[in-house]
């Protein structure tokens, strides 16, 4: 039961009504009416029952009295959440007492009556309520010292029985507490207005520099005191533990670097550091990037490598609608192809059930597969509106600026080391770390003094193998997963998955068909400002292209495009694979021209090479001096290149040499970067018939030959080891078979040596 309240009408009280101050004049009970007058010296007759049912009645202090009177304590009222553990149990202990003394139950009520209950003194039909009080008054005085004193009941006298029997419930529990268990902070006496006016000044010049000690900033305000306060006494000066005690109730704990929290200042005074609220999906995208803790291998029987691992996670449902898996780093065309991958949807994959399609009832399946060609996956798609990313090299690049802009989404930098701004995606790497990458094997561990003995060893997952697994979790476990406290604010009582929020904001704000057109792959490349050489093509970054295309009398003249690269023409490049460049058709828009590499062999294609081989290929030609005079010469030194990353002497059969994986490792990463490219490529049209380029040089060929060989060489050698120390034996023939005992005769007794049997047989 809790406690009622009370409206003590009695002549002198202040109320208002409508705003408008009144004070009871008189009060006739016997009538149930009272007389209010207002400061006009106006009076009106009213009703109790109309002055209890006003809708706008509000109770006034009482009139202060003449003389000086202390300031009322500012402070909350208490409550039972106040008390600990032990103070609440022994306010219950004095409130039974209480309830003993006024109804004979300890528990307030017949119903509830404990066993020997009521007790002889405390009978509610044989006693009377006031020797009731006197009975507990005098059990309360019997009782020994140490054990009243530990209960609070050495003062429960009959007058205090009396003053709380108007109370129940929490009320008496709080009346009950002891008042100085929470009584109000009295604040530091020492902590006078010099010293507030030091500590300030302290707080101050720390923020401007580097982090300093507890003990640097108390010394700090002791310099303060002395020349700013010349006359105060050093004796009163607060010690270092109340300073730290002061500094912690003022201005927190104080975890923060310097360098946040100035950033941190400075954006509070700009009025930026509000709170944005996310409401829909794609309000927010968050993209991150990390280095994968699982080894992978390059092929099958490769080395193990490091991938980094790039999400985009939906603020509003935490879902994961895209990921890339690049070997080494990702680059600026990764993170645009993931922002494409976003825009559509995840077509089902070989060995997904039914329960992974697409399960929206919105939108049927039927729908989404007309417009895509294929099976969707049950994972969201939309278009994002917000980017929000770190300031690494990749996010940080033009181009990809360049593709944010081209999708009509806004850039949302975080701040820099701030991992707050985008703190789900951070935890989500956590996430997905405990909830699958533990159990994969070749799992590296969080820190390389928790790594496993031999991780590489154990990789056993190619990167193909690595991107279906995580593409498989995401959409059958993680989109179904329970959000826990990451659920929406309107349904707190509610259990929902990324896959119901998504469905709710379908249901609240329809669902928007809207895919990414299949140019957008050649929009986010890198542009080149190039003119056309009527025979040789277009140079970029030190090589030429070629198309037939080109040879069209329409290319002969300059672009008719004005401006700052006037006259020039614009090819797009992929960093990833530098084997092609793309030229957009001035004609027809949609239609893009696959420009070739004059160097590219007709027999077969050449291994893959980024920026970096060939910025290596050029310095090589520019420090040797060599003079090139056809691309196919220049062929030559490409060879020599890649040649030179897996020779014979660094494959794990001759030799175990860092510096030979490590050039194993760049040649996987640039074909892996090259599968990605052309996977990223919408499908083009048959190119037409080109010129027969030179013939396939000979080192090309013996660099083919030689890899055979120490891919035979290497698997020699492992069939060597598995089998060394456990030489296996020949099969007998089935002569030798036939003459070791008679056919005719029955096998041998039980425990009988089949030496002797052989031996009888013999004879």
């Amino acid at each position: 039961m809790a406690a009622r309240a009370f409206l003590q009408v009695a002549p002198g009280r202040r109320v208002a009504l409508n705003g408008v101050e009144w004070t009871v004049e008189e009060v006739h009970g016997q009538l149930g009416r009272l007389v209010l007058v207002d400061g006009g010296g106006h009076a009106e007759t009213r009703s109790f029952r109309w002055l209890i049912n006003h809708a706008d009645l509000r109770l006034l202090p009482a009139a202060k009295a003449p003389g000086p009177r202390p300031a009322p304590v500012s402070r909350q009222s208490r409550t039972l959440a106040d008390l600990t553990e032990d103070q609440l149990e022994r306010a219950r202990l004095r409130a039974a007492h209480v309830l003993e003394a006024e109804t004979g139950f300890r528990e307030g009520h017949p119903a509830r009556a404990l066993p020997g209950e009521p007790r002889p003194p405390y009978d509610p039909d044989r006693t009377t309520l006031t020797q009731r009080r006197h009975a507990k008054a005098a059990e309360m005085k019997a009782m020994p010292r140490p054990e009243a004193v530990r209960l609070g009941l050495q003062h429960l006298s009959f007058r205090t029985l009396e003053r709380l029997s108007g109370l129940a419930g929490d009320s008496l529990l709080l009346a009950c507490a002891d008042g100085r268990w929470t009584r109000r902070r009295s604040g530091h006496r020492s902590v006078t207005e010099e010293v507030r006016e030091a500590i300030f000044a302290v707080k101050a010049e720390c923020g401007e520099r580097a982090r300093l000690s507890l003990a640097a900033r108390h010394r700090l305000m002791h310099q303060y005191m002395r020349e700013r306060f010349p006359a105060f006494p050093a004796e009163k000066i607060p010690s270092r533990w109340t300073f730290a005690d002061v500094w912690k109730e003022w201005f927190g704990p104080g975890g923060a670097r310097p360098r946040y929290g100035r950033t941190a200042q400075a954006a509070a005074e700009a009025g930026v550091s509000g709170r944005m609220v996310v409401h829909r999906p794609g309000q927010v995208l968050v993209l991150d990037s990390t280095p994968m803790p699982v080894k992978l291998r390059e092929t099958v029987f490769g080395d193990a490598v490091t991938a980094t691992l790039t999400l985009a996670l939906d603020l509003y449902t935490h879902g994961l609608p895209a990921f890339r898996l690049t070997l080494q780093s990702d680059t600026s065309v990764d993170i645009a192809m993931l922002l494409r991958d976003v825009m559509l949807p995840l077509p089902m994959r070989e060995g997904w059930g039914e329960d992974m399609e697409w399960p929206y009832a919105g939108v049927p399946a039927d729908v989404i597969a007309e417009f895509t060609g294929h099976k969707v996956a049950a994972l969201p798609f939309f278009a994002p509106e917000t980017v929000t990313t770190d300031h690494g090299g990749p996010y940080k690049n033009h181009d990809l600026v360049e593709a944010e802009r081209e999708i009509g989404c806004r850039i949302l930098p975080a701040r820099v080391l701030r991992q707050t701004d985008k703190f789900a995606v951070e935890r989500q790497f956590l996430t997905i770390q405990t909830m699958l990458f533990e159990h994969l094997l070749g799992f590296t561990g969080g820190d390389v003094a928790d790594r496993g003995a031999d991780p590489e060893r154990d990789a056993s997952l190619t990167l193909a193998q690595a991107e279906h697994v995580i593409a498989t979790w995401i959409v059958q476990i993680w989109q179904n997963h329970k959000l826990g406290e990451y659920a929406p604010s309107w349904a707190p009582g509610e259990d929902h998955s990324p896959n119901t929020l998504f469905a709710a904001a379908m249901e609240q704000g329809g669902f928007d068909l809207d895919f990414p057109e299949p140019s957008f792959y050649y929009k986010v490349l890198r542009k080149h400002h190039v003119k056309i050489h009527p025979r040789r093509g277009v140079k970029i970054l030190g090589l030429w292209y070629h198309h037939p295309v080109l040879d069209e009398p329409r290319f002969g003249q300059p672009s008719a495009r004005g401006g700052k690269h006037a006259g020039q023409w614009v090819v797009r490049s992929d960093r990833r694979d530098r084997r092609q460049v793309f030229f957009q058709d001035p004609a027809d828009h949609d239609t893009w021209h696959i420009l070739r590499w004059r160097g590219l062999p007709p027999e077969g294609e050449i291994p893959a090479f980024s920026d970096k081989t060939a910025d290596a290929l050029l310095g090589h030609v520019k420090a040797n001096k060599i003079r090139i005079h056809s691309e196919s010469e220049l062929l030559e030194h490409l060879l020599e290149i890649l040649g030179s990353v897996t020779p014979v002497d660094q494959w794990p059969s001759q030799a175990e040499k860092k510096a030979g994986k490590n050039r194993r490792t760049a040649q996987a990463r640039e074909i892996a970067r090259a599968q990605t490219a052309a996977a990223d490529r919408p499908a083009a049209r048959a190119p037409a018939a080109e010129p027969a380029p030179a013939r396939m040089p000979a080192a090309w060929a013996e660099h083919a030959r030689m890899i055979d060989r120490a891919v035979d060489t290497d698997r020699r050698r492992r069939r060597e080891e598995a089998l060394a120390g456990t030489r296996p034996l020949a099969p007998p023939t089935l002569h030798e078979a036939l003459n070791r005992r008679h056919m005719f005769l029955p096998p041998p007794r039980d425990g009988a040596d089949a030496e002797t049997t052989v031996r009888e047989d013999d004879a």
